[in-house]
């Protein structure tokens, strides 16, 4: 097997004004730190294989498949065959041109993004994965490993005594009253995957499953938060012509309240580190070994929306002048999934295998359970998911989270349903292996 791979990377750093996290937070003033799509082109296993991660909130329905697609004329090869998925930081666009339209209709709602701005970073992208075709580099080696991350991650639903979320815990809490409590369910380990020629590193993928914030959506200041600072340093200290790419887990319950402090900024200086250091001493149990098989396997899904929602009574919330502006913005992301589910245009789940070690690519923003569940019913391969691909559905709770209720229930787009789905895709993506 004659494989190569070509590493990409372009700007996506939303200009002054842009609106951030889908309108309903201060829309940009400033930039702390630049924001990237970072991929590579995977050459030599069918039609090519893009992945991508973007330092976006999100990118949902039509305008994910957009991305998909224009990555994929770039590189040659099939929508089916590229993953976008976000990092989910806060300070960054929340994109669905659908639901764009809806609010623009409005004439008095800030604007979920500026199409001309995306229609660029399309243009970007295009650009850049043209261009590394031109210097893909031979790959013969591959390895994975993985290391705990220490005091960053915590659980953000807080169950009382009678299995009910009694908390939402903050990201960012301004007291004392929820950090003595326990982490509760979270993945520590942080997973990196790395492509070799022979001894030379090319590319590193880390994944790691929290709330990629540490303050933020108050003044108005793009940043790649923590992660994003974490994956330059580690640019900075490992092989420069090896390319880094961050990856978000399956975080939708998972945040850094326990270890935060919204009046400590340095925290954010704090976590970068902790993260970092997770980054280094993964790497350093990395033991390339020859890559004896590929497979792209990919999986078409579409959950059932909730019951209870109404097109009628969420186009009435959004025209209700009354209301806030994120009690209008934000409904019409639900709109825009109902639409979606009428047009029956599916969601599509995605792995990479390589060896023994399977990289899953999945939607909206997944509780960790699913994670570790997956994880759990294959113990013999390296497992390591990515969330926020097409942010369509929104958050994806477990069943038995339905019943436990909580703030990521209440805003959830699916019924219960979808825990059933989303495994079974799991399940279904881990166990068609590739020979080894």
């Amino acid at each position: 097997m004659s494989l190569s791979l070509a590493t990409f990377q372009f700007d996506v750093t939303p200009p002054l004004g842009h609106s951030l996290c889908g309108g309903w937070i201060p829309s940009v003033k400033a930039v702390d730190d630049p924001l990237e799509a970072i991929g590579f082109v995977l050459l030599g296993a069918g039609k090519p294989i893009v992945v991508c991660a973007v330092d976006w909130t999100g990118i949902c329905n039509g305008s994910h498949l957009a991305w998909r697609q224009s990555l994929a004329e770039a590189a040659g090869t099939t929508p089916d065959r590229v993953a976008v998925q976000c990092v989910h930081q806060h300070d960054a666009p929340f994109v669905c041109l659908d639901a764009d339209r809806i609010i623009r209709e409005q004439g008095d709602l800030p604007p979920n993004s500026d199409p001309v701005f995306f229609s660029l970073c399309l243009d970007r992208g295009r650009a850049a994965v043209k261009e590394s075709l031109k210097r893909s580099r031979r790959i013969t080696h591959v390895a994975s490993a993985q290391a705990q991350v220490e005091e960053v991650t915590s659980n953000r639903r807080i169950l009382g005594d009678d299995g009910k979320v009694l908390k939402n815990r903050s990201v960012a809490p301004s007291g004392e009253d929820v950090r003595h409590l326990p982490a509760g369910v979270i993945d520590p380990w942080l997973k990196a995957v790395a492509f070799y020629n022979g001894k030379t590193k090319v590319a590193a993928c880390y994944y790691y499953a929290t709330h990629p914030i540490s303050y933020c959506c108050k003044a108005g200041r793009v940043s790649a938060e923590f992660v994003g600072l974490a994956r330059q340093l580690k640019e900075q200290h490992d092989d420069p012509d090896c390319k880094h790419i961050y990856f978000t887990g399956c975080a939708g319950n998972q945040n850094t309240g326990k270890y935060n402090n919204s009046d400590v900024k340095e925290n954010r200086q704090l976590l970068t580190q902790r993260v970092y250091e997770a980054m280094e001493a993964a790497s350093a149990e990395l033991k390339p070994e020859p890559i004896r098989g590929v497979e792209w396997q990919t999986l078409d899904i579409l959950p059932p929306p909730r019951a209870d929602l109404s097109a009628e009574a969420i186009q009435r919330q959004i025209s209700d002048k009354a209301k806030s502006v994120v009690l209008r913005n934000r409904p019409a992301f639900t709109l825009s999934w109902l639409e979606r589910i009428k047009r029956k245009m599916p969601i599509t789940l995605s792995a990479l295998h390589v060896n023994n070690i399977s990289l899953l690519n999945l939607p909206g923003e997944p509780f960790v359970e699913y994670q570790l569940a997956g994880q759990a019913l294959f113990p013999d391969r390296f497992v390591a998911m990515a969330g926020y691909g097409d942010g369509g559905p929104w958050y994806l709770p477990t069943a038995e989270a339905y019943t436990q209720g909580g703030y990521e229930v209440s805003v959830a787009f699916c019924d219960p349903r979808v825990d059933g789905i989303l495994s079974n895709g799991i399940q279904q993506l881990l166990d068609r292996r590739p020979v080894a």
